[in-house]
């Protein structure tokens, strides 16, 4: 699945984050991001595929810059919640563009025939608006958890969890299940 190897940055930031300073965490981050840009690059993937990626290297080169040059800033304590928030940010921006994020890589798994398919542009609407959604409801939960229950890791984590599993599982469904509606229509 693409969309986890996009995500991997965040990933690994979250983790990161719960054992060292923010400042190790958004440079895991940004190296990761610099690295799967490169390679994607090397690989020849097209921009509309790497919205992920340059979003979360241009994310992880401000927190990174931010959290080396102002060590103890208040931002420091919602740094799990503003990933959250800017990958919201991300999915409702390629949704006001007309590019949702999904469909550039679902090009990459899907033959070329299909890729100006008025469903298989709807499907990549609708799994990039529960991505936004999803992020946004992690976003904004996560910020008031951390400003109200700080010390709630398990609660984070869980938010964490359930804020991910949710739009991972509709991206695996969803377009099976509209392949099979449409099998049985022909």
């Amino acid at each position: 699945m693409n969309y986890l190897k996009s995500l991997l940055p965040w990933i690994a930031f979250a983790v990161v984050a719960t054992q060292f300073d923010w400042r190790w965490s958004g440079l895991t981050g940004l190296a990761i991001s610099a690295a799967l840009l490169l390679l994607a690059r090397r690989d020849g993937r097209k921009a509309d595929t790497l919205i992920l990626e340059w979003s979360g290297f241009t994310f992880f080169a401000l927190l990174t810059a931010v959290a080396f040059v102002f060590p103890a800033s208040p931002l420091k304590t919602y740094t799990g919640a503003l990933t959250d928030a800017w990958l919201a940010l991300t999915a409702w921006g390629s949704l006001a563009i007309g590019q949702p994020f999904t469909l550039g890589i679902a090009r990459t798994t899907t033959p070329e025939k299909f890729w100006d398919n008025p469903i298989f542009k709807r499907v990549n609407v609708i799994i990039t608006l529960v991505w936004a959604i999803s992020f946004t409801v992690g976003g904004l939960a996560g910020i008031a958890l951390l400003n109200y229950a700080p010390h709630a890791t398990a609660a984070l984590i869980a938010l964490k969890v359930v804020c991910f599993a949710v739009p991972v599982a509709f991206t695996i469904r969803y377009p099976r299940s509209v392949r099979a509606r449409a099998q049985e229509a022909a």
